[in-house]
Formats: C-alpha cells, structure tokens, sequence
C-alpha cells in the first residue's frame, strides 16, 4: 500500500471506521465494461473482495455502495454478500453518503470511501480514510490517503479490508 498521509495516521483513522463505502467500476470491478451480442451486462467480481466484504461485517463494519451506473448484476453480487445499502444510478456520491450517515448514525471520523475516478472525489475528500487504486485517474491517486497495491477488480477491496482489521487488532485475515 502506498500511504499519502502517512502510515500513522492512516492506521488511526482506520480503527475508528464502522463504515466502508464502495465504488464499483474500477474498486469492486476492473472497470471494464463487457456486453454480450444482445446488448446484456457483463461483470466481473473477484472472489477475494467479497471474502473481504464478508470478514468486515462479521467485525461489525458495515459496508455500502454507491455508483453512477445501474446493474441487475450489481444487485445480484450484493445480495449474496448481505450488503444491504445498495445505491445505483448515483450523480451525488457525496450527497448519499451523507444520507446513509445521518440514517445510521455515523460520524464521519467512523467513514471510510473507496473510489478510482472525478465522481468520486468529493465523497474521498470528506470521509476520514480514502482508498483507491494504482490504475485510478491520477487526481484520486493524488487526495487519498492510501492507494492499494492491487488493482480494482483484482482484489484491492480485500487489501482495504485486511488493513481496516488489522489496524482495528485482528490479525487474522483468512
């Protein structure tokens, strides 16, 4: 992981987060767009992310979408994975954010944000701990406070996930 706020400060904020909220295409998916010949969705999750997904909510970490685009698929992956807070078709990644605090009571000390691109950027600058990826625009690269190592769709959630724990003392990241 690369730290651009440092290592220290990254490690804090991260004991203090009760929330992770994702960006998908280019975090949770390589942000390539597939489609089939009769114009169906294609996407691509990798396996990692979800065991991810799956340890921060057994540590009580909530975690929640938020993404411009709209996909059956995307309902589908985060049904299986009991993600609830699902928002698609999303302009104001922010704004949502904001919402999905106020409703459960979150303070943005306790918010975390993972996101590769411009529409992001307001949602990253806010939250206290920002991920994003090595193929991100460099803008983002630039404001976050941590950029994995993997790349988005690859298992980069997963890195996001085991650094959360480990700095909240759980060292187990099986």
């Amino acid at each position: 992981m690369n730290f651009n706020c440092g290592m220290d400060n990254a490690v804090k904020a991260a004991r203090k987060i009760r929330l992770l909220a994702l960006d998908v295409d280019g975090i949770l998916t390589d942000g390539r767009l597939y489609y089939s010949n009769n114009g169906e969705e294609l996407k691509a999750f990798h396996a990692l992310d979800g065991h991810g997904i799956k340890r921060l909510q057994e540590n009580k970490i909530e975690v929640a979408i938020i993404t411009g685009r709209t996909s059956n698929i995307l309902k589908q992956r985060a049904s299986e994975l009991g993600v609830a807070k699902v928002h698609q078709g999303v302009t104001d990644k922010l704004s949502v954010l904001n919402l999905i605090m106020e409703k459960h009571s979150y303070s943005m000390d306790e918010v975390s944000y993972a996101g590769d691109d411009l529409p992001d950027l307001t949602a990253l600058q806010a939250v206290a701990l920002s991920f994003s990826v090595p193929n991100a625009h460099p803008k983002i690269k630039n404001v976050v406070d941590i950029v994995t190592n993997i790349q988005g769709g690859w298992g980069a959630v997963r890195e996001m996930s085991d650094f959360i724990l480990k700095s909240k003392g759980n060292c187990q990241t099986t």
